[in-house]
């Protein structure tokens, strides 16, 4: 199972809109996918449609609490079958207080590591969608994931932040995940008719190009992206042949 987390400690950069379509694009593809919701606040499991995530009895707190615990885990616990093919492991509120137990928890960076390889047999690939923060659930994704990709908006600030990120991922190679790749820079929200993003786009290439991947599909800013979010829907069901969902149709392709 190849394990693909969607990093940026930014919010309001695209990260749950890009794992929804990414994972559903790759199921669309054939791929057996799970969607991991690794953010307390549940934007993930909400823009699949399960709006009341607050009143589940099982989500990845639970399944996590049960391997620092040591307790045994049923092969399908917690996992909600979407309607577009994939698979989620929902997440809610309980999570804020999984990162406060993790602080004193052996190995503790590796829990989520422990728990995807219980149900690495059943799937091609999974797509973490992380909070914005680079806190210890995030460590938790960079130890477990092969591979980052990172969504970025066309702003200068945004790219400013991403030099953090790139020595956070750096220490988690260096520690706990020699293994871990940058599968590459996702630009988003992008308003392409202005020389501003235009300028940003380039900003960005000069500054990282070289590096890391840069992925050639830019996903325009559109509010077609926010519909969908509260439609419980990936961008390929909400608007099938909008400049969004060709936009991450191309990306997919990219990512293989």
């Amino acid at each position: 199972m190849k394990i693909i987390a969607i990093v940026n400690q930014k919010g309001g950069v695209g990260k749950t809109v890009t794992a929804v379509n990414l994972a559903v694009g790759l199921a669309r593809e054939g791929k057996k996918v799970i969607a991991i919701d690794f953010d307390a606040q549940g934007s993930l499991t909400v823009s699949l449609g399960y709006s009341e995530q607050d009143k589940m009895d099982t989500t990845v707190s639970t399944v996590l609490e049960k391997i620092i615990e040591d307790k045994p885990i049923a092969p399908d616990e917690g996992i909600l079958h979407h309607e577009e093919g994939i698979d989620l492991l929902p997440a809610n509120i309980e999570l804020s207080g999984l990162e406060v137990t993790l602080v004193n928890t052996m190995s503790r960076e590796c829990v989520l590591r422990e728990y995807l390889k219980t149900i690495s047999n059943s799937y091609d690939i999974a797509v973490i969608d992380c909070s914005p923060s680079l806190g210890m659930l995030t460590i938790n994704a960079l130890t477990a994931a092969d591979e980052v990709i990172i969504p970025v908006q066309a702003q200068y600030l945004s790219i400013k932040g991403m030099e953090q990120l790139f020595r956070t991922i750096g220490r988690v190679r260096k520690q706990l995940n020699p293994n871990l790749q940058i599968g590459g820079v996702l630009i988003t929200m992008a308003d392409l008719r202005t020389n501003y993003t235009k300028d940003i786009i380039s900003l960005l290439h000069n500054s990282y190009g070289r590096k890391i991947k840069i992925f050639d599909s830019v996903i325009p800013l559109s509010v077609r992206a926010a519909e969908m979010s509260a439609e419980g829907k990936s961008i390929y069901l909400h608007d099938p042949n909008g400049k969004v969902s060709i936009a991450y149709k191309g990306f997919i392709k990219e990512v293989g």
